[in-house]
């Protein structure tokens, strides 16, 4: 199935032990990345076969890291060469963590991380951590494969703003995908306030007005899968807003509307439907934000003789 069902309670023990592998590969990738601003630098991106880092600078070298969830394994590729590969299997996040750092080390790329997880309540440093311990290949291969359709329509969505917009990434801290527009204005200073997680790094990263499509697999907090559209700073008006599909809500403890993935997923045209919730969500946050949508929109080309002109 193109949008296969992902009901959270069926791998929830799945999905927070992969949440934590796929802490520890981003922040070795957060700690050896130039920073890119919005902590651009740290996240994945999602490939044909899984997730990817991409390359990773360590010296006069790079190396990439990608989960594989069609063959499960975790390759690392160095760019002399070089490579090892590490089963997704049942394992704990010690088991996991002390794997890759004996790989990185066999491959000569030592690298120190910080081991608490971000953006969770209560961590586990990852070398301390047996408590996840859970991989259920199947639904870590439906995790991915809902990526891979969402990356897909966010990316056709991306391509209507000419304004500055994040790439289609993966943010491992608070575990959710997305792709984010920006106004080209500043935002005031955001309260911050995220468990493990500086505020300095909050406030930077909504440190201009955004508009931002996301999903979110979910969580004890929250049980179900969905996407997601905010606004920051939230405009007067915006939760009171009509937004497309009639699935799609404004939920008041998030702060922003959600759609159910399960919507989607049933949904007589699965595309038009996330488009529809993509598109009416910025609609409200850009027009009522007072956004120049004359200036940041989409602008093709007028095409002679194969060459674009503007």
């Amino acid at each position: 199935m193109t949008w296969p069902e992902l009901n959270y309670a069926d791998w929830k023990d799945t999905c927070a032990t992969l949440h934590m592998w796929t802490q520890v590969v981003g922040k070795i990738r957060l700690s050896l990345s130039p920073w890119i601003n919005h902590s651009w630098h740290v996240t994945l991106y999602v490939t044909s076969r899984g997730l990817t880092t991409s390359p990773i600078p360590h010296g006069t070298d790079t190396f990439e890291i990608r989960f594989d969830f069609i063959d499960h394994n975790l390759r690392i590729l160095k760019s002399d060469g070089g490579q090892r590969a590490i089963q997704l299997k049942p394992q704990t996040v010690a088991e996991f963590y002390n794997a890759v750092m004996a790989a990185l080390n066999e491959l000569e790329l030592p690298v120190k991380i910080d081991t608490t997880p971000n953006e969770i309540a209560n961590p586990i440093p990852f070398e301390k951590d047996d408590k996840h311990r859970t991989y259920d290949a199947e639904y870590a291969n439906r995790f991915w494969r809902v990526l891979v359709q969402a990356d897909r329509v966010f990316k056709k969505f991306r391509s209507r703003f000419c304004g500055k917009c994040s790439p289609v990434h993966f943010f491992w801290g608070s575990f959710d995908f997305a792709v984010t527009r920006f106004s080209g204005r500043q935002a005031p200073p955001h309260p911050g306030g995220i468990p493990h997680l500086p505020d300095a790094i909050t406030r930077e990263a909504y440190s201009q007005e955004v508009s931002s499509l996301g999903f979110w697999p979910g969580a004890d907090v929250m049980p179900e899968a969905l996407f997601y559209s905010y606004s920051y700073p939230e405009p007067p008006g915006f939760a009171q807003a009509k937004v497309n599909p009639d699935a799609a809500s404004y939920n008041s403890q998030l702060r922003e509307f959600t759609l159910p993935y399960e919507a989607v997923r049933t949904a007589k045209s699965p595309d038009e439907a996330l488009l529809d919730f993509a598109q009416s969500t910025y609609d409200a946050a850009s027009t009522l934000g007072k956004w120049d949508r004359a200036t940041l929109e989409e602008k093709k080309p007028i095409l002679h003789s194969g060459r674009p002109r503007s």
